[in-house]
C-alpha cells in the first residue's frame, strides 16, 4: 500500500467491534478483568489503550518499523529514548537543534552523567573523528533538516557510520515527516516525532512518537514508557491519528507554498539570506535529493539591516507570531528569543541563530496572501 493510502487505512483500521471507520475513543483507565489473571489484553491505560494503540500501529506503518509507542509531548518521547543510556555514555548532537531538546540534554541529563558532544553532523568525518577517540558515545542524535538552520546530514552514511562503532542512530523526523523521508529505511535505529507538529497538523494536539525497527530496543521502550508514564492520553491519541489521515495533501501544500515563499525571499533585496533545504547554495542539497522527496514546509531567514526584526514580527495579518511549526496556519517565530532561547548565546551566534534570523513554518493558505503578508511586514519594519 502506498503511503497516501497508508495514513488513512494504516495502523487499525476502524473498528471490528462495531464497523465504526474511525477507531473510538476509549475513555478509560482501566480495565475489568474477566477472572483473576485473566484479561482481554489491557489491564490499565498508562500501558496500554487501544486508542493509543492505533496511532502506534499506524506510525510504525508509516515509518516502516516494528513498533510505536505514543507520548504525551515531543519532549516526552525524547525524554524515554535518552532514558536508555546510563551514566557515563555519551551522545553526538548536532551544532544547532530544537532548543528544548538541548536544554534537556543540558540540564536534565547532564545531572545523571549522560553527557553530548556537538558536532557539525553535516560532516560524516566530523563524527567518525568523535567516534574514534571517544568509546563512550553510545549514540548519535540527527536532526535532519536541524531546527533552525535547514542543515543536512546524510542519516545512510552516518548509520553505517554508527554500527560500525556499535553506536546507535536517532533521527529526529519532524519536519519532514515519514511522507517525505524515511530514516529507518536508510539504516537509523530510532525515529522520533514532535507528533504537535506535521503530523497532528492543526495546532491543537500536543504529542510525540518514537519508531524502532528492533525488538530489543522496542522491548526496552516499552518498559520506559510504562515505567516513567508519560503517555499520550486516548483523546489526543484519537486526534493524532485524524490529523495523520490527512497528512499527504497537506504536507503537499505546505511544500508547494514553501517553495513559492523561498523564490519570493531570495528574490528580495530586503532578505540577507534564505534557509532551506531545496536551495541549490544549500551545502546539503544533494544529499536532502537523495534522501527525502521533498523538503517541507519550513523556511528560515535573516532579514537585511534596514529590517527592524522587532516591528516586522508584530505587523502579520495572515501569519501567526507564535511557537510551534508544523500546523495548518502559518507560524513566525524568533528563534534566538523563543524557541532556541536556552541554547547559550554564544553557540547561537557561532552557528546562525543570529538576532536577525525568523523562521517561518508556511501553511497552507492561499500562497499569494502569504506572500503579500511578508511584503507588508517588510515594508512595516524597514528603518527609515
Amino acid at each position: 500500500m502506498e503511503i497516501e493510502s497508508l495514513v488513512i487505512h494504516g495502523g487499525v483500521d476502524g473498528d471490528k467491534a462495531t464497523g465504526a471507520v474511525n477507531v473510538p475513543i476509549y475513555q478509560t483507565s482501566t480495565y475489568k478483568q474477566a477472572e483473576f489473571g485473566v484479561t482481554k489484553g489491557y489491564e490499565y491505560t498508562r500501558t496500554g489503550n487501544p486508542t493509543r494503540e492505533a496511532v502506534e500501529k499506524l506510525i510504525a506503518d508509516l515509518e516502516e518499523g516494528i513498533g510505536g509507542l505514543a507520548f504525551g509531548s515531543g519532549m516526552a518521547a525524547i525524554t524515554a529514548v535518552l532514558s536508555l543510556f546510563k551514566s557515563g555514555d555519551h551522545i553526538i548532537i548536532p551544532d544547532n537543534l530544537y532548543g528544548g531538546t538541548f536544554r534537556v540534554f543540558d540540564k536534565v541529563f547532564r545531572n545523571f552523567n549522560i553527557d553530548y558532544i556537538i558536532a557539525d553532523t553535516s560532516k560524516v568525518e566530523n563524527i567518525k573523528e568523535i567516534l574514534e577517540y571517544d568509546k563512550s558515545v553510545k549514540a548519535v542524535y540527527i536532526e535532519t533538516p536541524t531546527n533552525p538552520l535547514m542543515d543536512i546530514t546524510d542519516i545512510e552514511a552516518v548509520s553505517l557510520l554508527a554500527e560500525k562503532y556499535k553506536v546507535l542512530t536517532i533521527v529526529d523526523n519532524t519536519f519532514l515527516t515519514p511522507y517525505l523521508q524515511k530514516p529507518l529505511a536508510l539504516g537509523a535505529d530510532i525515529v522520533i516525532h514532535s507528533a504537535t507538529k506535521y503530523l497532528a497538523g492543526h495546532s491543537d494536539v500536543v504529542a510525540g512518537l518514537v519508531v524502532v525497527k528492533d525488538k530489543v530496543l522496542l522491548e526496552k521502550l516499552q518498559f520506559i514508557q510504562n515505567s516513567i508514564g508519560g503517555v499520550l492520553s486516548p483523546f489526543d491519541s484519537f486526534l493524532l491519528v485524524r490529523g495523520i489521515k490527512t497528512l499527504a495533501v497537506r504536507m503537499d501544500r505546505h511544500n508547494e507554498n514553501a517553495e513559492k515563499i523561498v523564490d519570493f525571499l531570495i528574490n528580495n533585496s530586503d532578505i540577507e539570506k534564505v534557509y532551506y533545504p531545496g536551495l541549490k547554495d544549500n551545502p546539503g542539497y544533494e544529499v536532502q535529493k537523495k534522501q527525502a522527496k521533498g523538503n517541507g514546509g519550513v523556511v528560515s531567514f535573516a532579514l537585511g539591516q534596514d529590517i527592524d526584526y522587532k516591528k516586522f514580527l508584530s505587523s502579520f495579518k495572515v501569519i501567526t507570531l507564535g511557537e510551534s511549526l508544523g500546523g495548518v496556519e502559518s507560524l513566525i517565530c524568533h528563534p534566538a528569543t523563543m524557541t532556541h532561547a536556552a541554547i547559550p548565546y554564544e553557540i547561537r551566534q557561532s552557528v546562525g541563530i543570529t538576532d536577525n534570523l525568523v523562521r517561518l513554518s508556511v501553511g497552507i493558505e492561499n500562497v499569494d496572501d502569504l506572500i503579500q503578508d511578508i511584503k507588508n511586514a517588510i515594508d512595516t519594519g524597514r528603518i527609515n
